[in-house]
């Protein structure tokens, strides 16, 4: 059987950025990552280039940043005031640490994950590009197995069960 739309597959991969040994990812073989390909969830060329391949074949692609996440857009890099981040009056030091990643909220309330860049007196400067944004990924890894989707999976456009809902 070879991976076509509609089908459940799990791989194992290793996602570098192109010309760099430092792994980004790794998703082992105990703990595959589970997917339905076709349902247009993943990037179209992530996608694209695990169609037709067998399980126990191993693959090596790599994606241009327009394929994947695009290029870094400058609108994305904000500059929020210190109010925002107060807790109990107090700064929330522990949480704004330039270089490291923040989790915040858009207005309507949706999840974002934005990367500390700088810390003002007045304002807290905050990248919220993709990490890989601007990047070419590199991934390698082996199909591991392909079933084909069920009913239910098809309705609701991902997996359900070991490995399923994984976002």
């Amino acid at each position: 059987m070879k991976t076509s739309a509609n089908h459940v597959v799990s791989i194992s991969y290793k996602l570098t950025e192109q010309g760099s040994d430092e792994t980004v990812e790794l998703v082992t073989g105990e703990d595959p990552f589970v997917f339905l390909l076709g349902s247009g969830n993943l990037l179209e060329a992530f996608e694209r280039n695990l169609t037709g391949l067998e399980a126990g074949q191993t693959f090596d692609f790599i994606l241009t940043s327009q394929e994947a996440y695009g290029d870094p857009d400058q609108e994305a890099i904000v500059k929020i005031p210190v109010d925002a981040f107060m807790i109990d009056g107090k700064f929330a030091e522990d949480l704004v640490v330039v270089g490291q990643p923040i989790r915040m909220q858009d207005q309507t309330g949706n999840p974002l994950v934005g990367m500390v860049i700088e810390r003002g007196l007045e304002a807290v400067t905050i990248d919220f590009n993709h990490p890989m944004a601007g990047k070419a990924l590199h991934f390698r890894g082996e199909v591991i197995s392909i079933r084909q989707a069920t009913e239910e999976e098809l309705e609701h456009g991902h997996v359900h069960g070991p490995g399923g809902h994984h976002h």
